[in-house]
């Protein structure tokens, strides 16, 4: 049963209207509300009306582009945030009090290391743990580790948060690929293949830029499975995860004239899940895994 409270206008308080109007709260708008919470802006609008009647308050002013809140709305929204962290604490204990192995794990990852690193091996870790539940996103933006978006991250910027226990499990390096066909011509000919203009900002991206020497990128992609894709087409040249393109039989990789960057690979999570055999479990299997593919020492000699 999802009704909390009792108002003094006798009315209960349903706690998805809470959970809605918390994500409003965070985002600014309905529509980033409803992506937040994988439902549609005309579900978190009438959460958030059905709270208001609940409360007798109106917690948001409503606007064509953006809802921000009323004074009442950023009271209440202190208090769920309060509530919010405390039903995350209450579900973080229940999961560390579980003294066996069977359990549902949610790692959230970078999609390459989600979809290349951690997925084939979970056939292995299924025998060794048929008891634990995986669940495993690749995702591009940090996950919410307080609002249970995910168990377990791996993230390529170490957390600042101080309540977080991190580990430093790999280093993701990268290399220069491109189709034999394209690699036997003149460099100068080159062209490039790399990602949106509106992530220019990443490491590999500035890399890449760096290796252009007017030389044209001919095709962009928001995600490193567009860009190798077109790579394996034999469009041009991208910069790629070296675990990722050093499997790629339809490429080679190229020399380069500046040495390539280096992404530390963290593991994070809470403190308490660590408590729990499941949450071990999955940590050890994340960690060797990436491990192997990442190790922190280069195993070229080169750092």
């Amino acid at each position: 049963m999802n009704s909390l409270l009792l108002c003094n206008n006798a009315q209960m308080i349903d706690w998805q209207d809470l959970l809605h109007f918390a994500a409003l709260a965070r985002t600014g708008s309905l529509s980033a509300a409803a992506r937040e919470l994988g439902v549609d802006h005309a579900t978190v609008g009438r959460r958030i009306a059905a709270l208001e009647r609940a409360l007798d308050l109106r917690l948001v002013d409503r606007r064509p582009r953006t809802s921000p809140l009323t004074a009442d709305g950023r009271a209440i929204a202190e208090l769920v945030a309060g509530m919010e962290e405390n039903v995350e604490a209450i579900r973080r204990y229940s999961k560390s009090a579980v003294a066996g192995l069977s359990a549902a794990v949610k790692i959230s990852a970078p999609p390459s290391v989600a979809a290349h690193l951690i997925a084939p091996k979970a056939v292995g870790f299924r025998a060794a743990h048929p008891d634990i539940m995986l669940t495993i996103a690749g995702v591009t933006r940090r996950s919410a580790l307080d609002h249970g978006e995910a168990d377990i991250a791996v993230r390529m910027t170490r957390p600042e948060e101080s309540d977080l226990l991190v580990r430093r499990i790999g280093v993701m390096r990268f290399g220069l690929y491109a189709t034999a066909e394209i690699a036997q011509t003149p460099e100068e000919d080159w062209v490039f293949i790399g990602y949106d203009a509106a992530l220019d900002h990443l490491t590999q991206q500035t890399w890449l830029r760096s290796l252009l020497a007017g030389r044209p990128i001919v095709f962009r992609a928001g995600d490193v499975f567009g860009q190798l894709e077109a790579a394996r087409a034999g469009l041009g040249v991208v910069a790629l995860p070296a675990f990722l393109g050093d499997g790629e039989a339809e490429l080679k990789r190229l020399p380069v004239a500046i040495p390539s960057p280096m992404r530390d690979l963290w593991l994070v999570t809470y403190p308490d899940l660590r408590r729990s055999p499941a949450i071990r479990a999955v940590m050890d299997f994340v960690s060797e895994t990436i491990g192997a593919s990442c190790p922190i020492r280069d195993p070229d000699g080169d750092d």
